[in-house]
């Protein structure tokens, strides 16, 4: 097969698709608004069909070199003294890996292949039954067989061709800020976790035990907060932890001087239909199922490549190829999207 193809986001779903298609003799574009690979301080899972495409990428004896392999997560309580412990996924069971280095990963297997564009961003898409056409914030246009929208919760590519943020994405209640600071508390192969209604602090040290990844999480009304200044996503969390005990008014000074600070909502995307055309979402841009379901990674890994393989089979016929890669899949992203709201409406009580 040939034709041109522009992919938005260089994510899971992005850089894995770009593979696939790449292998299939697309030649595949991928454009992404930072300006420079997004690094990501949280861990992200591989589980199941996810380690078989990883494993047919050639990239699973590498994510295991990179894996986090944690004892145990510790519950403590105000007075910073165990209340209980939490069990952790094997190695058998899947994969925890930093979300940074995944995106290397990804990257590093594609880049000889596949033209990457960073800083830049799509402006306008114009359809019609032969190709898109493309405009972009920094480079010239440019007209593609194919659009394919793998570009997270806020999808600009879901929003040109598809419609609003709000007419997709649903707020599951809870707000959370991630950043790094110093491993004051010595923590090697095990986590820590200290939660009370509608807060919850989660602690971690990954390859650089001089550094611990801090994750702070606290119940919002709406995803409001994503599109604040840092200044105010700071005094929110500010003012949801005060009077918490344990560590946590260091760490909220820690979050203040932190240079890699980090904030999201978590939410969910729920749309009767991933493809318009010649566009097709893939991954969170086409159904989210937010972190409390700890499923992202392993859908956009899992999403692509059965996108790529519907294309395949269909010889390059999206009409075909789109409608089968959605039924494919929807029951899976069903499930897991329901266990996300579900995982959700624990976290206040």
């Amino acid at each position: 097969m040939s034709g041109e193809v522009l992919i938005s986001g260089a994510g899971v779903a992005g850089m894995s698709l770009a593979y696939w298609l790449h292998r299939q003799g697309y030649g595949v574009s991928v454009v992404e608004r930072a300006a420079a690979l997004r690094g990501g301080l949280h861990a992200v899972g591989f589980r199941g069909d996810a380690l078989g495409v990883l494993d047919g990428m050639g990239l699973l004896p590498q994510m295991r070199d990179h894996a986090l392999r944690m004892d145990a997560i510790t519950l403590i309580d105000a007075d910073g003294k165990p209340a209980g412990e939490l069990p952790v996924r094997t190695v058998a069971d899947g994969l925890e890996v930093l979300q940074a280095d995944v995106t290397r990963l990804l990257h590093s297997n594609t880049a000889d292949d596949v033209r990457y564009v960073f800083d830049d961003s799509i402006t306008a898409i114009d359809r019609d039954e032969d190709g898109v056409s493309v405009a972009f914030a920094r480079a010239s246009g440019r007209r593609y067989d194919l659009v394919i929208g793998a570009d997270g919760l806020y999808s600009n590519v879901r929003r040109h061709v598809f419609g609003p943020h709000r007419d997709f994405v649903r707020h599951l209640g809870l707000s959370g800020v991630g950043f790094t600071t110093a491993n004051w508390l010595g923590l090697g192969r095990e986590a820590l976790r200290y939660s009370t209604p509608g807060r919850s602090v989660h602690l971690f040290s990954a390859r650089n035990p001089d550094r611990m990844i801090v994750s702070l999480w606290v119940a919002t009304a709406s995803p409001h907060a994503d599109r604040l200044s840092r200044d105010a996503q700071e005094r929110l969390v500010r003012e949801r932890f005060a009077g918490a005990g344990w560590q946590v008014p260091r760490l909220l000074e820690a979050m203040r001087l932190a240079p890699d600070f980090s904030f999201a909502s978590a939410c969910q995307v729920t749309m009767d239909r991933w493809s318009h055309g010649r566009v097709v979402l893939v991954g969170d841009a086409a159904y989210c199922a937010a972190p409390t379901a700890g499923a992202g990674a392993s859908q956009a890994l899992i999403g692509a490549h059965v996108l790529a393989a519907r294309l395949l089979e269909s010889a390059g016929d999206h009409t075909a190829a789109f409608p089968a890669y959605e039924r494919d899949l929807r029951p899976s992203i069903t499930e897991n999207q329901s266990k996300g709201a579900e995982a959700a409406k624990t976290f206040a009580a």
